[in-house]
Order: structure tokens, then sequence, then C-alpha cells
């Protein structure tokens, strides 16, 4: 059974840690060590206070579901440590100089970076833009004010542009754009929306290439315990896990 190393003890580390399966987690690990020793208790895991300890414990892949700073102070020295890495906060990979540097250690340990879908359906076919051209590539986001910690009275947009640019403003709310430039192979067109009048996060997918075109909307519930993060965010980590260990591959 593969065991995984818990980076992050918040919500999202909370559902893992009631849903594992065909895992375990063995050792969890947050800069608010309290979190951590709740985590453990619930699951079993050994609980750590300096992240030396945990990164060498007996695991075998680390979860990162903390935060893009969290991702980009550990994720190399994970790598280092030969351990697989799962990276929620992909935003930390818009720096094209840690991005390079996390894959130059991957491939000389041999070990893996995973990317989870997140918040949104259809990533995987987005890779087809590998190989085909891809002539248009649009996120539009919609949220509510109060989950951007601003006040609006009417919808409106606050930002166009590109993903890399929208994560620099927006680091905790659009991960979505930059795991989609991820898997298209180049950068998403970014469109935030604030709206009073919705309760949940829309995220509209458009993409156009020589394949045709494709419109998905994913209109996500928040998790039980925090409406800041999205159920199905934390489910595409499990489902990534689930499938990490078995032999037939499905999708793209």
């Amino acid at each position: 059974m593969i065991k995984i190393g818990l980076l992050g003890c918040g919500n999202i580390g909370h559902i893992i840690a009631h849903h594992a399966g065909s895992f375990v987690i063995s050792a969890v690990y947050d800069q608010v060590f309290d979190r951590a020793q709740e985590i453990a208790a619930l699951c079993g895991a050994r609980a750590y206070q300096d992240f030396e300890s945990f990164v060498t414990s007996d695991i075998d892949i680390v979860v990162e579901a903390a935060s893009v700073s969290a991702a980009r102070a550990h994720a190399i020295n994970v790598l280092s440590h030969k351990k697989d890495i799962i990276i929620m906060s992909v935003g930390a990979l818009t720096d094209l100089t840690f991005r390079d540097e996390c894959r130059r250690t991957a491939l000389l340990q041999g070990k893996k970076i995973y990317i989870p879908s997140g918040a949104i359906f259809g990533l995987d076919n987005l890779k087809i833009g590998r190989i085909s051209k891809i002539s248009r590539l649009l996120l539009r986001t919609t949220k509510s004010p109060s989950s951007l910690g601003i006040e609006a009275t009417t919808r409106k947009q606050i930002f166009s542009g590109k993903a890399n640019e929208c994560i620099k403003a927006f680091p905790k709310n659009v991960n979505v754009s930059v795991a989609m430039s991820l898997a298209a192979g180049q950068d998403t067109d970014v469109e935030l929306w604030v709206d009073p009048a919705v309760d949940r996060n829309v995220h509209e997918l458009f993409f156009e290439g020589d394949f045709g075109e494709t419109y998905i909307k994913v209109t996500n519930f928040p998790s039980p315990d925090n409406p800041a993060t999205s159920f199905l965010a934390a489910l595409s980590i499990l489902s990534l896990l689930e499938k990490i260990t078995d032999p037939i591959v499905v999708g793209t």
C-alpha cells in the first residue's frame, strides 16, 4: 500500500485523511504543529515538527495541500529525497526557473511531479495542444465578492490577461488557469469576474483548435467545512492517489 506524506493540514488535508482508501497516510507536516497533530490523530499518522524529519520518513509520495509558498519552499527538497510529489498549489510552477529546476531534479532522481485536475474537468484533453494547434484557450472564472475579499454590488470583471499574470494578483484563486496552461503547453487567457449573485465558484472553459471546439462549465460546491475550498479540488487529489498504482490507465 502506498505511503503518503501530507504537507499541509488544512481543509483539503482533512478530506484526504477522511477518505484514505488504497493508500495510507503515514506522516503529516504543517507549520502549525497543532493542525498536524489533529490530522495525525484522525488517520494514525505521525506528526512532524520539522520538515527534514518529515521528508526523510518512510513515505513514497508527498501530497502538497498547503500553499504556493509551501510548494516553492519544499518541492525540490522532496524530489531530492527521492519522493514523488503531488502539487496542488500549481501556481508555484508559473516561476519558470523553479519549474525547470523541479523538472531537472525529478529527472535526475527518477521521480514524478503530479498535477491534479483541481476544480475543473477536461484537463486531460487539453494535452492535445502539445501536438495540434489550439487557437483559443480561455478560462472565465466567476466568484463571490467574499471569496475574493472585495466589495461589489454588481457583476464586474476584475481581471483580464494571461494566467501567469493573474496568479500573481490572485495566488489563492486561479490555480485552475495555471493547470490549464501546463496541460496545453501555452499560456491561458483568463477573465476573473466577481458577482454578488453567486454563492459558488463558476469556471467556464473555452478551447478551440484543429480538432473543433469545446465549452465546459463547472459550478463547484464548496467543501463542507471551508467555503473557500472547492470540494472537487480535494476529490481530484483522492482520484489521482487511487489510480497512481493501477496498471490500467484511463484518459489521455
